[in-house]
């Protein structure tokens, strides 16, 4: 849900070279993730709950904040989940682009999509199980990759290309330099989505401080070995953009064999992963809907379960929305998604903080420390949101032959945040009253509530 290898940080290296690539990369785990693993490893232990952050918010601080956290999520995912079939087709492009031309690229990621929901259908067992393997697939032609990489540095000692040419002293004003760290918070953020499952994993007090460390740990390790040994190889970061760890891949293997069947393995990865990080995430995100029609805050419907106790109907509504954005050119529109995902992470925080106070006797398996460590956990991730939310300033949309092509991306994503409050008033709010007119408090119970 967080990383499918190195895919997409390519342009973390085309805007920032070799060295800041790899710096940003070190740094943004302690300032970003950690604190984030942190957090939901005690929320997580603590409450175990199906529907994950959105029940924690809810529950330290109540109906309405716990609908604009699922509101922001779920918006976030509309840009998010746009992304994941487009690089699935790209990759795919690589192996002939007549098989992406014209409308099957659409065809194609509306193909992931389907295959994606039938897969979810059959239980977090099965996608969990499946994101394992492939994981393990596409990340095996990278073992190759680096090892190749680092026998190069050893044997033939090439020069070393560790800064972007031309860069000069103003490259931390560059926008491109603004870019890579935007790119590396959206490589580096998801965290969160594994809670929604909670009631579906074994044992989740002990597995999830555990898989939460274990996989900040192994996301980064993931993405600056590859970069590390293509600065050794001395491959040019210059221009390098999202999927060109193909050619990479070529020119670190040699113009034989090797290069080629390397070339092949990596796009074949590509692909992947593509489909891997969707599938993950749909089994995320598909139980926000489920865990707010149980609070009354949707119809009852999307509760409905199969006999795998996957939310069908929650399965088949997102996997219709994300199907309906597919071709909106929501991949350009990272900082969209940094602001909406980033403005629901900092309720999480929040919620931490609130369940302390009030909730101090709550059993707490895994303590992310005391209470003055788990208010300052927050301020890394703020202070980063604060920077993309700067940084978005003067992004614009660019949709083509719409009012949106010079609106900020900023103001966009203030808008549909702003939405949430709305849409509660409008739909959650009567929806609530109406179903506690409807199931009286028996007396017997009233003082206790």
């Amino acid at each position: 849900m967080v990383s499918g290898g190195p895919y997409g940080i390519e342009d973390i290296l085309g805007g920032a070279g070799f060295a800041w690539a790899i710096v940003i990369l070190l740094v943004l785990p302690v300032l970003w993730s950690l604190p984030t693993t942190l957090m939901i490893g005690e929320l997580a232990s603590a409450i175990p709950a199906e529907g994950g952050f959105y029940v924690w918010v809810h529950r330290a601080l109540g109906p309405f904040w716990g609908y604009q956290e699922s509101w922001l999520s779920l918006a976030a995912s509309i840009f998010d989940m746009a992304l994941y079939p487009s690089i699935f087709v790209l990759y795919l492009g690589k192996f002939s682009p007549a098989l992406t031309s014209g409308p099957k690229a659409y065809l194609w990621s509306l193909a992931v999509v389907l295959l994606c929901s039938l897969w979810n259908l059959r239980g977090a067992p099965a996608v969990g199980e499946g994101s394992v393997w492939l994981f393990a697939l596409l990340l095996s032609p990278y073992v190759v990759f680096v090892a190749l990489g680092f026998a190069k540095a050893l044997l033939v000692h090439p020069a070393i290309e560790w800064t972007t040419p031309g860069a000069g002293a103003n490259a931390f004003a560059a926008p491109a330099f603004s870019t890579a760290i935007l790119v590396a918070m959206w490589n580096y953020m998801g965290w969160d989505n594994a809670s929604t499952v909670a009631q579906e994993v074994e044992n989740p007090q002990r597995n999830y401080p555990r898989a939460m460390i274990v996989a900040a740990i192994l996301t980064a390790v993931t993405y600056i070995l590859p970069l590390a040994a293509m600065a050794l190889a001395g491959l040019s970061s210059a221009s390098f953009s999202t999927g060109d760890w193909a050619d990479a891949a070529r020119q670190i293997g040699g113009s034989g064999f090797i290069g080629a069947a390397l070339a092949l393995a990596v796009v074949a990865g590509g692909c992947i992963n593509g489909a891997g990080m969707f599938n993950a995430l749909a089994m995320s995100y598909t139980r926000l809907p489920m865990a707010m029609a149980q609070d009354s805050m949707l119809p009852a419907v999307f509760a409905l379960r199969n006999r795998r106790g996957v939310p069908w109907v929650s399965v088949l509504f997102c996997s219709l929305a994300w199907a309906l954005a597919l071709k909106l050119p929501f991949e350009r529109l990272i900082s969209i998604d940094l602001i909406l995902y980033g403005s629901s992470l900092l309720l999480e925080f929040a919620a931490l903080v609130v369940l302390r106070i009030r909730e101090p006797a709550l059993p707490r398996p895994f303590r992310a420390g005391n209470f003055l460590f788990a208010c300052l956990l927050g301020v890394g991730p703020a202070a980063l949101i604060v920077y993309a939310l700067f940084a978005s300033r003067d992004e614009k949309l660019g949709l083509p032959h719409t009012a949106l092509a010079n609106v900020s991306a900023l103001t966009f994503a203030s808008v549909i945040a702003l939405l949430g409050p709305l849409f509660y008033a409008l739909t959650a709010a009567p929806l609530r009253r109406f179903r506690k007119a409807r199931i009286p408090v028996p007396e017997s119970l009233s003082s206790d509530l």
